[in-house]
């Protein structure tokens, strides 16, 4: 087989590129109803007027994340205009690798490029044009990079204002410190009665209670956190009782340095008492569920923390008693039902674990589960659980982040971090995360030397770095992995790591127009893919593209043998990711015959399908090619709509992909009728009022009839010329045009 060089090849097609949705924000929504602190927050309202970056400071508990979002929540409402493009929240306290900061930032944001552009760069041209509010949490740990971060970004986007939560402030030019004390005691009190309401309806304060509830939120200083600790016992003791107990042992766990704040002291206090209170096997869990980030489940729970001194059957009624004595927070996600330590808990549980001595197996039975998890995550991909595994891994990920660390910190499990980090390729090219997946493949990567037994890991991190690279626009990158996949699995007898390496390379020679070469490399590959028994997503993907080759050439009749195969395969295993591609070379085929009716609705699918998974590569393609039936319906100005939407994701998708005649044929096509049916200046307005269009709006869009938003003085001017292959002369002439 014949190599091409690398600087040859463009990006492969299958992957997904930038849009980002404009529509108000991400803030969540408020589980509980927010108490007391109207001066603050009127306060913090004024502050954001004045200041574009506004740092509320204060120790962990007293409530700094809870006023953040409600003002946050507050200026979406209020400064719609101030902050026009939305208000955006990123939580970071789950991210400690420095290099993940800007990712977070760009995920939180909902921005994905996939370009080889520094994710700083991205963010900061994303932002530039903007007006909005970014809200930071959780910091403390990459305190340094945040706030070098948030300087550059502040001087470059003029629009962009930063509203910080954490216990100490950015120290940039320019930032206005809001410290944030305890409540005062009406509004403490007001919280710790609504607090033990939630645990028992029962509950109520009278005559003979008050007063030692009052002396209760005295002791614990007001701090929010401790005073839901203490609401949670309030439901199986007096106040009086709880009060009497923090008595005892308030000399013993008060701790902290000399000269403290009592505050300090105080939270403490509330968290070494409840942990007092807990009973052993309370106290165990609660010391070994710190080995998670972020969200985890019951069955996570079992399998990491349970043991012999520590029963599987009575973790459930454990976690019970945690979740009652707010130690734990209950939340619904998109993957169903999760559990959540606040991080100050978290924390005082991590310093237990390492005095028992424990931390180091813990965290390898976090990471077993976790490569467990993703491994029958792969599996499921290629079955109707498609969807859900795409929610798991948006839900997961800070635990499986966690996993790859502890992999790739430990020299000899380097194998371990190789067989996950590429096991996750569908996360990373299915989902939209291909900077992220880039980062932890090369890490992954670094190790030299390697026990020969472990090969096969190295392979697949080698070849799903080809893809991911490929997908970003890096073709020398790509390509210089790919040959080492190649040669490796040539020299260790692994014929299903070969097949994927030379399936890859066909990827690449089929948008760099080579199609006699993409041919000969893809049907090379499913023929190796089919020797070893290989049927997935991949495998499948590999016949869609051979059939855009076949399709390209003019040979629609073998294209649409091929991806009409893959369909129904698709369809019998309930795949649906792959069948958004088979279904889009179905779409040219039906166009090309003039059938715009089929055409659309095979596009509306596959626009549904892409939309769901992220993946805007796909996206992208099928609009522009529905834009062209749109224009061959009639219907020009809503074609220029479509094609002005879909235009700004080819900046992260990768320059390179523009110099795809075939490819670009549908949009070029389509500029060149519609623009010959609207005229210049309309078809530029109608283009324009496409960009504006966030992505829900878009998808929605080009869901719905086109008829029934009129531009109907030119939907009966008549069919507009031939299908995609139409005017191949003058579309490969357009894209030479710079």
């Amino acid at each position: 087989m014949n190599a091409a060089h690398p600087d040859q090849y463009p990006p492969c097609p299958m992957g997904q590129g930038p849009l980002r949705s404009t529509a108000g924000g991400n803030l969540p929504s408020e589980l509980g109803r927010f108490i007391g602190r109207g001066g603050e927050l009127a306060e913090l309202g004024r502050l954001l007027e004045s200041s574009r970056l506004v740092t509320v400071t204060g120790v962990g508990g007293v409530g700094k994340s809870r006023l953040v979002l409600a003002a946050a929540r507050a200026a979406a409402e209020g400064a719609r205009q101030r902050h026009r493009d939305g208000v955006w929240l990123a939580e970071l306290a789950t991210v400690r690798d420095p290099a993940l900061l800007e990712l977070a930032l760009a995920e939180a944001l909902e921005l994905t490029d996939h370009t080889t552009r520094p994710p700083r760069t991205v963010l900061a041209e994303h932002l530039a044009g903007r007006r909005l509010l970014l809200v930071l949490d959780g910091f403390e740990q990459l305190v340094e990079e945040c706030a070098g971060l948030v300087r550059e970004l502040l001087r470059r986007c003029p629009g962009l204002h930063v509203l910080a939560a954490g216990r100490r402030p950015l120290a940039l030019d320019g930032e206005l410190a809001f410290p944030l004390a305890p409540p005062v005691p009406e509004e403490a009190l007001a919280l710790l009665t609504e607090r033990a309401c939630a645990a028992d309806p029962a509950f109520e304060v009278t005559a003979d209670n008050r007063a030692a509830l009052v002396e209760l939120c005295a002791r614990l200083d007001g701090i929010p956190l401790a005073l839901e600790l203490a609401a949670g016992r309030l439901r199986t003791l007096s106040p009086a009782q709880v009060l009497a107990r923090l008595e005892d042992r308030f000399a013993l766990l008060t701790g902290g340095a000399r000269g403290g704040l009592a505050r300090h002291r105080a939270l403490r206090t509330a968290i070494g008492w409840s942990h007092e209170l807990c009973t052993p096997a309370e106290r165990l869990l609660w010391a070994r569920l710190s080995v998670f980030a972020g969200p985890f489940d019951l069955d996570a729970v079992e399998y990491v923390c349970a043991g012999p001194d520590l029963p599987v059957d009575e973790v459930l009624d454990l976690v019970g008693e945690l979740l009652a004595q707010s130690l734990l927070v209950r939340e619904e996600t998109p993957a169903g039902v999760r559990f959540r330590m606040l991080e100050t808990v978290r924390m005082y549980g991590a310093g237990w674990l390492e005095s028992l001595g424990d931390a180091g197996r813990l965290r390898r039975r976090h990471r077993d589960w976790y490569v467990g998890l993703v491994t029958w995550c792969e599996l499921d991909w290629f079955s109707p659980r498609q969807q859900e595994v795409a929610a798991l891994v948006e839900v997961e990920l800070p635990n499986v982040r966690l996993a790859l660390e502890c992999c790739l910190d430990e020299p000899d499990e380097a194998h371990l971090g190789q067989y996950l980090a590429g096991t996750l390729w569908f996360a990373w090219a299915g989902c939209g995360r291909l900077t992220e997946g880039r980062h932890w493949l090369e890490r992954s990567l670094e190790p030299v030397d390697q026990a020969v037994e472990y090969e096969s890991s190295r392979l697949k991190a080698l070849w799903v770095l080809g893809y991911v690279a490929a997908l970003q626009g890096d073709a020398a990158a790509s390509m210089s992995a790919l040959y080492e996949c190649r040669d490796g699995a040539a020299q260790s007898g692994n014929p299903v790591a070969a097949a994927y390496a030379v399936h890859r390379m066909g990827c690449l020679a089929l948008v760099s127009d080579d199609m006699a070469r993409a041919r000969e490399l893809l049907g090379s590959a499913l023929e190796q893919y089919r020797a070893a028994g290989e049927l997935n997503s991949n495998v499948l993907m590999c016949q869609v593209e051979l059939g855009m080759a076949l399709a390209f050439l003019g040979d629609l009749p073998g294209a649409l043998a091929l991806c009409g195969e893959v369909r129904e395969i698709c369809e019998e295993r309930g795949e649906r990711w792959t069948k958004s591609y088979a279904l889009y070379v179905l779409a040219y085929a039906a166009l090309d015959a003039g059938r715009t009716r089929e055409a659309r609705r095979l596009l509306t699918e596959c626009v549904a399908v892409n939309h769901l998974f992220h993946d805007l590569v796909g996206l992208v393609l099928a609009l522009e090619l529905l834009a062209l039936v749109t224009v061959a319906e009639g219907n020009a100005a809503e074609a220029a709509v479509l094609q002005g939407a879909a235009e700004p994701m080819w900046g992260g998708v990768g320059l390179q992909l523009f110099g795809s005649g075939y490819f670009n044929a549908p949009r070029l096509m389509c500029r060149e009728r519609a623009g010959e049916l609207l005229g210049a200046e309309r078809y530029a307005a109608y283009e324009a009022e496409g960009r504006e269009l966030s992505r829900e709006a878009l998808v929605g869009r080009a869901l719905s009839d086109p008829q029934e938003r009129g531009g109907g003085v030119l939907r009966r001017t008549g069919r507009a010329g031939g299908g995609p292959r139409g005017s191949r002369r003058s579309t490969r002439a357009a894209a030479d045009q710079p």
